[in-house]
């Protein structure tokens, strides 16, 4: 694949996914539902498009990089942005193996939203757990028995990611039947407007509200 081509991809869906967090995260205000329909939907649809092992992990630290730009970010904003690209990290290792993401045996609805489930909800709780780590290491107050105490919460709010993606991966399916990609004469203008017009939304809305 063009290495051009692959870069604006990678570019384009990291700043749709940070734009996300960043402008909806606030008014969503669910960081479960955030990952079963957004960060979910960018990672999938991206594999899918350009089956390249790598590109989300690279998309995780452009939307991580966004996530220090959000002014209402109630947590430290650095810690939030690992933990998105911890969960891109985390996509990466669950599909290392298909690079492809080959869907075509996966036919029922059943097994589309099992897989939603189970990525969804490793996904979810891996980032999460990566804030709870980061998050007190940053103030410098981390202490292992208050991870462990915080767990059972972490894993119970897992579930609603995983609801969330039960429903998010059945509709990609549907959109992976689609023609997605764009000639060259427009895709190159294309994604660099849109990528674009994502960072000065963002920058200009952290001006606004900081």
């Amino acid at each position: 694949m063009n290495e051009m081509r692959l870069l604006l991809g990678i570019i384009l869906f990291g700043s749709l996914w940070g734009f996300s967090e960043v402008i909806l995260g606030p008014i969503i205000n669910n960081g479960a539902i955030m990952t079963g329909i957004f960060a979910i939907s960018f990672m999938f649809l991206s594999r899918m498009i350009f089956k390249q092992r790598g590109m989300q992990l690279g998309m995780g630290l452009i939307a991580g990089t966004l996530k220090i730009f959000d002014p209402f970010c109630v947590t430290c904003m650095v810690c939030s942005g690992i933990a998105i690209a911890a969960e891109a990290a985390i996509f990466e290792v669950m599909f290392y193996k298909l690079e492809k993401l080959d869907f075509s045996n996966l036919k029922t609805i059943t097994v589309q939203s099992s897989l939603g489930i189970s990525a969804a909800y490793v996904i979810f709780v891996g980032g999460y757990i990566v804030t709870q780590i980061l998050t007190p290491l940053s103030q410098n107050s981390f202490y292992l028995e208050n991870l462990f105490v915080k767990i059972p919460g972490i894993l119970s709010s897992g579930l609603m990611a995983a609801l969330v993606g039960s429903i998010t991966i059945p509709i990609l399916f549907q959109t992976n039947k689609l023609e997605l990609r764009l000639k060259d004469r427009l895709y190159y203008p294309t994604t660099i407007g849109i990528s674009a017009l994502c960072w000065i939304i963002i920058i200009t809305n952290f001006l606004l509200f900081s």
